[in-house]
């Protein structure tokens, strides 16, 4: 739990679900429950339930279904205040949240911790019998959620969630808080991280929001990483800095060795070596190939003599070398010819 003493319940999460637990008088039907929640343990499917008790899959569903109801009701009729206790103090921290949050965040803020799933399972427990909350369910494109019922019941919350989907799908790119929170309308930017946060269709990066499947906001793997340290630096780096940049950052699986780094760098189309240990990203206009291969290409793209200064200005737009570098290139490669003083053609064009 929290230290704050304004959100801490009276009775604890895990006393809280025996104490509800204990109103189911049939052992069968409180093995259903336990089990399906995974209060005690992992969560078991109404298959394995119906197995291990020799009954019906659609029979474990309906048992299910009536047992959640004879306990809303027992909450109601004041058998027990644990409900209406713990849910106060879920709505006081989910207000705090947005009014919406994955069950897994709302579990850490209540307990403090990164919670295990059994305390997970706890607060989902608690949230389904809460008669102020709605909960949905999570399967293939949502997280296990929960919301002030006030919100809207299921079908509403998921059409909010699908809302943000579809704003971030049609802007193709990631969006902010504050742009989706422009494109919507709710009190507080709060709210639109909540309901995003919701979406297994969706991920995030210091607060912008794209699909799953973006790099940019979803970052699997080295390159990846890489990628969001130069997009987000805005210009080039060494590689060895963006190995630092990558350990110092907040991203999962960071502790990776700057030679890991830079083999990378060396593979992906992506980044483009500007430098010595300088690596730029394509999309940002420089061209792959040596300082000679610059000069060649500032040569035809200009289609007439330039002055020695004039291709060395060029050519650091697109490369972060030393200008002897560049001058070295031009006097002794057979490709350039001098045509005038410090005025150089390329050969085959002179």
């Amino acid at each position: 739990m929290t230290d704050t003493t304004e959100t801490k319940p009276t009775v604890d999460l895990k006393t809280g679900v025996t104490d509800i637990v204990a109103l189911i008088d049939q052992e069968r039907e409180r093995e259903i429950i336990t089990r399906r929640f995974g209060l005690y343990d992992r969560r078991e499917t109404l298959e394995q339930i119906g197995e291990l008790l020799g009954i019906t899959r659609e029979r474990v569903r309906q048992l299910e279904k009536a047992i959640l109801i004879r306990l809303k009701i027992a909450a109601e009729e004041g058998k027990t205040d644990t409900v209406a206790q713990l849910e106060k103090v879920f709505i006081r921290q989910l207000s705090e949240m947005g009014r919406a949050a994955r069950v897994s965040d709302l579990a850490d803020k209540l307990y403090g911790k990164t919670t295990n799933a059994q305390e997970r399972a706890h607060v989902a427990f608690i949230a389904t019998l809460a008669p102020n909350l709605t909960v949905i369910d999570e399967n293939d494109n949502y997280h296990q959620a929960t919301a002030v019922a006030e919100y809207g019941d299921e079908k509403k919350l998921k059409g909010r969630v699908d809302d943000i989907v579809k704003l971030i799908k049609e802007a193709k790119e990631p969006q902010s808080v504050d742009q989706l929170f422009d494109k919507l309308s709710y009190e507080h930017p709060a709210q639109v991280a909540a309901l995003a946060s919701i979406s297994k269709q969706l991920a995030h990066l210091r607060d912008v929001w794209g699909l799953t499947k973006w790099p940019t906001v979803n970052p699997k793997n080295i390159r990846d990483k890489i990628y969001v340290i130069l997009a987000d630096n805005k210009k080039p780096m060494h590689f060895s800095d963006i190995a630092k940049s990558i350990k110092d950052s907040s991203f999962k699986r960071k502790d990776v060795t700057t030679q890991a780094i830079h083999n990378e760098l060396i593979k992906d189309k992506r980044f483009v070596l500007i430098g010595r240990g300088i690596y730029a990203l394509d999309n940002w206009g420089y061209s792959k190939g040596t300082v000679s291969d610059i000069i060649a290409d500032v040569l035809k793209d200009a289609k007439e003599p330039l002055h020695r200064d004039e291709i060395v200005k060029r050519v650091l737009k697109s490369r972060q070398v030393k200008e002897t570098t560049i001058l070295l290139n031009l006097q002794s490669k057979p490709q350039f010819k001098r045509v005038a003083k410090a005025t150089y053609v390329l050969a085959d064009e002179a």
